[in-house]
């Protein structure tokens, strides 16, 4: 069993930055972030490979967010810059033993609690 706990999120004005964290407790093959606006379904953000090959972004947000990770501290980022009121969401930590497919969110063993992003226009 691997926990994942989420921090960074926050309040912001469109155009504006913050930077999530997750921090693992464990090792995890794959890394992920989800979000999930109300009433809409839990969509993939942005992923990561160990390998540190591959990175995956959803095309709403490429050029925007960058997801990096620090494998030594298990600890997954997320940079959200030019922000903007669609972004508004609760972003979740995905980590998997293995490769997934990235968009799947059956395909992800854990989850974090989530961290609620709020940009105001």
């Amino acid at each position: 069993q691997v926990l994942l706990e989420e921090s960074g999120g926050g309040s912001v004005q469109a155009g504006g930055s913050l930077r999530l964290s997750c921090q693992a407790s464990g090792y995890t093959y794959s890394m992920g972030w989800f979000r999930q606006a109300p009433g809409k379904e839990r969509e993939g953000v942005a992923a990561f490979y160990r390998a540190g090959v591959s990175t995956f972004y959803a095309d709403s947000v490429k050029g925007r967010f960058t997801i990096s990770r620090d494998n030594a501290k298990n600890t997954l980022y997320l940079q959200m810059n030019s922000l903007k009121p669609e972004d508004t969401a609760m972003y979740y930590c995905a980590a998997a033993r293995g490769v997934v497919r990235w968009t799947q969110k059956n395909d992800w063993d854990y989850w974090g609690p989530g961290t609620q992003v709020t940009v105001s226009s």
